[in-house]
């Protein structure tokens, strides 16, 4: 855990160059932490840390409880709180708290921890409060919030919707308040956040990097400033902090007051629809999201500029339908949709005679907030530093850079030679389009493995069904109580067992074993040799490549990409947890030449064998996708077929999915699924609705059975 506590004043939230909508996020839920969050997405580099970080000084000071280890308010303390009932004690002051979770924190660190064996032996709950419990009234910073377990940030976000934590074991529950201003960075490189749970943040932005180069200049010589001297760098911008400390509790105190009309409200009634965004969330978020942005702006009543930012802000990560889809907005869409459901008297709705809606400040509101209903924050210039004209200090919405994604899927063409003459190379193809993605059947590692909590093989996991006990090794995990139970029973007598109460010590305690489902690291090794070349043929490669990263972004696996062709193999991707980077790899992939296919095995086991190194508890799922020919170079099916065996031999699992077509099938994809000992399906059996993967399956069952 990391707060605001320390002797180096943080960088001053005002000297952050551009990145407004950024800024103006992080304003708008220090305004309304009612919003629900800010998720920042952007590639690294970018102060995204920074910014947050540098939130944290702006908030008010809070009052709380003397001794109160959930800081409670001493004007409504929490009636449940572990610590309580308070009384009239004392009331100490401290600054607004921000707590930073790591992304290895296991569960008890986040919600607290329960003393098990004080529980059982003295009937006391003994609670550990967990880092939401010091978030509370303060702010949560995840940063790498995507590498977070899933399961940490369900509880994450549930505690963040409900404003309390529940830590329950054995039957022993502890709650406590536990509201606080939620923040998240990640790198769409590293992977994507479920829609599930991209759903349970407020408010997105997308940061990247200013290619201006003035602004560039502007923020490496501010940041050297801070380096240098940081209490002297902090001081000269003491006084922007301040009036724009000032400006968020004016926007506090005047949030209540505004009124959101029913113009503003069938806006974003029709706005949400428009775009088709799930639920219901969306429009109370927007709806939340336009008040903070009218106090933002000084006013008690919602305008139609605010509508507008708050679905800038509000929706474009609730449209992605799957990982291949990038977050965004048409704009142009968007001002259609306000403008069929405007109307005049929203400027009028929610006035009174004391609040004068026209802009108040020299640049159409106060302290410069302009004339958009507050949509963007002040740009402050240091009294020490040069600062930038406005065109050089807002970065242009258009220079954004949101992350890639493949283009529209192409229709199969006509069909070309399906493969080039064995004899000589064939000429370079441009890349082809994939055919539609479609549900894959699962494919799994045998056997047990201990690798991180996923959907795809069968794993000793900290989540799932319970299978047996064991003696904890280190900290008590989950609890088995009925073989803790057993462990202590025999020896009552001994440990001079007089009441009702169990007499339990340390080593009587078991915790459960569970079997549960881990990710894998899923390498495909793609054949875009001319063997492969026919557009058709191709498309259909693409569509099942597709469709297999789609099944392993939903199992949480980490993937690779080797395609093989010509002389050699490439790593066009290496081990990631982002399948949209594989799509677009995958996308732009050309085909033609010779079948380098040892050529492919072989990098794929140089690629493991570093994967083993960096992390060895993540097994291995080999996809190969090829027709099986291997031509080029001296001996090139014995030196395939060696390359194979020496995979097989590291106990690599594998899968050949092959690609042959045509009325005369060679089976060559058979002769390498052997002696990679792994099994053999085709494109037709990969599909999980095939009928062909059904008999299989049934067959399996009968000889099994």
């Amino acid at each position: 855990m990391t707060t605001a506590h320390n002797t180096t004043p943080q960088y001053p939230f005002t000297a952050v160059v551009g990145m407004d909508d950024l800024r103006l996020a992080l304003l708008l839920n220090a305004v309304s932490p009612a919003v629900g969050g800010v998720l920042v997405r952007g590639e690294k580099g970018t102060a995204k840390s920074t910014a947050v970080r540098a939130l944290s000084a702006l908030m008010p000071a809070v009052d709380v409880i003397s001794g109160c280890r959930f800081a409670c308010a001493p004007a409504a303390p929490d009636p449940g709180c572990p610590d309580g009932p308070h009384g009239t004690g004392a009331v100490e002051e401290r600054p607004t708290r921000m707590v930073e979770l790591p992304v290895g924190a296991s569960e008890d660190r986040l919600v607290g921890a329960l003393d098990i064996e004080r529980a059982l032996s003295e009937g006391v709950k003994a609670f550990e409060p967990g880092l939401l419990a010091d978030a509370h009234r303060g702010i949560l910073y995840v940063d790498e919030v995507n590498l977070l377990h899933d399961h940490l940030v369900d509880l994450l976000l549930d505690a963040a919707a409900m404003g309390a934590s529940y830590v329950e074991r054995e039957g022993v529950s502890v709650r406590h308040a536990a509201r606080f201003l939620l923040v998240g960075t990640m790198n769409p490189e590293e992977g994507e956040l479920r829609p599930q749970l991209l759903d349970r943040f407020g408010l997105t932005v997308e940061v990247a990097a200013s290619r201006e180069p003035d602004q560039r200049v502007e923020v490496v010589r501010r940041r050297l400033a801070y380096d240098a001297d940081p209490a002297g760098f902090a001081a000269r911008w003491a006084a922007e902090e301040d009036a724009l400390r000032g400006r968020i509790a004016a926007a506090r105190e005047l949030l209540p007051r505004v009124t959101l009309g029913d113009a503003a409200l069938r806006q974003i009634a029709a706005t949400c629809a428009a775009f088709e965004v799930d639920g219901m969330r969306a429009d109370i978020v927007m709806a939340r999201t336009a008040t903070a942005l009218a106090a933002w702006a000084g006013r008690t009543n919602v305008l139609e500029e605010d509508v507008r930012q708050a679905a800038l802000l509000a929706l474009p990560h609730r449209r992605r339908r799957n990982p291949f889809d990038a977050p965004g907005l048409d704009e142009d869409k968007l001002d259609r949709t306000l403008e069929e459901f405007g109307a005049d008297e929203g400027a009028e709705e929610g006035t009174d005679g004391d609040d004068d809606p026209e802009p108040d400040g020299p640049d159409g509101g106060p302290d410069g907030g302009g004339p958009d209903g507050g949509g963007h924050p002040p740009q402050e210039g240091g009294p020490e530093e040069s600062p930038l004209p406005p065109e050089a200090e807002l970065p242009h919405q258009q220079e954004r850079e949101a992350p890639q994604t493949p283009p529209a899927p192409e229709k199969p063409e006509q069909a070309e030679p399906e493969s080039a003459p064995q004899g000589g190379a064939a000429g370079e193809k441009a890349a082809v389009g994939a055919t539609e993605p479609f549900k894959t059947r699962r494919l799994d590692v045998p056997g047990l493995g201990e690798g991180a909590d996923g959907r795809r093989s069968r794993a000793r996991t900290a989540h799932g069904r319970t299978t047996g006990a064991r003696r904890p090794h280190g900290a008590l995990g989950k609890l088995h109580l009925s073989a803790t139970v057993q462990a202590a029973a025999p020896h009552q007598r001994a440990r001079g067992r007089s009441g009702r109460g169990l007499v339990v010590r340390r080593d009587d305690l078991r915790e459960a074993v569970r079997e549960g489902r881990e990710g894998n690291l899923v390498l495909f090794v793609v054949d875009a040799s001319g063997s492969m070349a026919a557009r058709k043929r191709m498309s259909a490669v693409k569509g099942a490549v597709l469709s297999l990263l789609l099944d392993a972004y939903q199992r949480r696996d980490k993937i690779g990409l080797i395609t093989f062709r010509g002389t050699g193999a490439e790593l066009a991707l290496p081990p990631t947890s982002s399948v949209e980077a594989g799509a677009a790899r995958l996308e732009q992939l050309p085909t033609g030449g010779r079948t380098p296919l040892s050529e492919g095995l072989l990098r794929a086991h140089e690629v493991l064998r570093v994967e083993r190194m960096r992390d060895a508890s993540r097994r291995p799922l080999l996809v190969v996708v090829t027709d099986g020919r291997a031509t080029g170079g001296p001996e090139p099916v014995v030196r395939a077929a060696r390359a194979a065996r020496l995979l097989a031999g590291e106990g690599t699992a594998s899968v050949v999915v092959d690609c042959e077509a045509g009325p005369v099938r060679l089976g060559l994809a058979g002769e390498l699924a052997r002696e990679l000992q792994g099994t053999a399906i085709t494109l037709d059996e990969l599909r999980a609705d095939s009928v062909s993967a059904l008999v299989r399956t049934v067959q399996g069952n009968r000889k099994a059975a």
